[in-house]
């Protein structure tokens, strides 16, 4: 029997893609310059929106990793049907997995600092390293349950690390709360675990055990991505309403469940995961329907350019000084501008600097896949 054709790449995804790095590759401060620019309380309270929250809360800042991880998820039910549909084998399929999971990980090592040889020093918890294990996990029980098993499974994951953290006995100081960077969980075990140092010294927002409910935002996206290719005989309108009323709602489960367990991008709390994940489900909808269904594409290839090589500028960045290019190139114009756009016109320009280089490499077809 002839395999069904696989659905195309979706354009919203690697659009939204991009409008996530957008931030990481200058963005947030760009917006932060605004207030600078217009000192009024609307600008500073969205250059506000532009840091992360010391603990508990939530800021737009807080939104763009776990962004990117639900992304990633939506695009695994198309690469897992068209491995499959090329007659990959499902070992293959399983070596590619973990192969990618590990891969991360190393790369997150030495985005770190592992060349530099200190390993007193070295953090081994990262960012790309939480991504790679929780893509890696969430791909591998996707690939093993069907749709109801692994919406249970999410569900599990979310309520039995919200009674982990709250009802584990723990040794902490009198008057030291669960729920604080002294006395949670996760620090607990990234102290007695992970070698090296600890991002906060005393905890990492990237430790070992906060890393099981990021599976579950992964996860979310896999049901999203699968449930955008399986709904057939759904009108695409149909699909977008459905899927904006379970991000509403778990946006109202996250504030619910913020009252027992706050929203914590640190500890990558229960409610952090429903409140993040409904907006995830939202940002997609809209960017889906835009793209996708209305087919209004025009404006799209600015954060396509970015999206489709999303790990080259987050590593580049590190590695590649875009500033010093930036201002050598745009320093002149720059200082015509008055003091207050400064800032913003630097921000601009570094923006400008690392979106030529993508540009470049899109031109040239060059992608760094990982």
């Amino acid at each position: 029997m002839q395999n069904k054709p696989v659905q195309q790449r979706l354009r919203s995804l690697d659009t939204l893609r991009g409008f996530d790095m957008l931030f990481i590759m200058g963005g947030s401060p760009l917006i932060a310059s605004l207030a600078i620019l217009f000192p009024t309380p609307f600008f500073q309270a969205l250059a506000e929106q532009t840091r992360h929250v010391a603990w508990n809360g939530f800021h737009c800042q807080d939104m763009i990793f776990p962004l990117f991880l639900f992304i990633a998820g939506i695009s695994f039910p198309f690469s897992l049907a068209k491995q499959r549909a090329n007659n990959r084998s499902e070992r293959d399929i399983h070596l590619k997995i973990i192969t990618r999971g590990i891969l991360l990980v190393i790369l997150g090592i030495l985005y770190n600092g592992f060349l530099q040889f200190d390993f007193e020093s070295q953090r081994y918890a990262s960012v790309l390293g939480r991504i790679g294990l929780a893509w890696m996990f969430g791909a591998l029980i996707f690939m093993h349950t069907n749709n109801k098993a692994r919406i249970i499974t999410t569900v599990a994951i979310l309520v039995a690390y919200w009674l982990a953290m709250a009802f584990i006995p723990l040794s902490n100081p009198e008057g030291v709360d669960r729920f604080s960077m002294e006395g949670v969980l996760t620090g607990h075990i990234d102290r007695a675990i992970l070698p090296g140092q600890l991002h906060n010294g005393i905890h990492d927002p990237e430790g070992l055990f906060s890393t099981i409910p990021a599976i579950a935002t992964a996860l979310l996206g896999m049901l999203t991505g699968n449930f955008i290719k399986n709904s057939i005989g759904i009108k695409d309108t149909q699909k977008c309403l459905r899927l904006a009323g379970i991000g509403v709602a778990l946006i109202i489960a996250g504030c619910i469940w913020n009252v027992v367990f706050p929203i914590n991008k640190h500890i990558w709390s229960s409610s952090f995961v429903c409140f993040v994940g409904g907006i995830s489900m939202l940002l997609f909808t809209l960017f889906y329907y835009i793209v996708d269904v209305k087919g209004h594409t025009k404006w799209t290839t600015f954060f396509i350019v970015i999206g489709m090589n999303s790990i080259t500028i987050y590593i580049a960045q590190h590695f590649i000084s875009f500033k010093f290019t930036a201002q050598a190139v745009f320093g002149g114009l720059i200082s015509w501008l008055p003091e207050n756009a400064q800032s913003f016109g630097e921000s601009a320009a570094y923006i400008a600097t690392c979106w030529l280089f993508l540009y470049f490499l899109y031109r040239k077809r060059v992608f760094l896949k990982v």
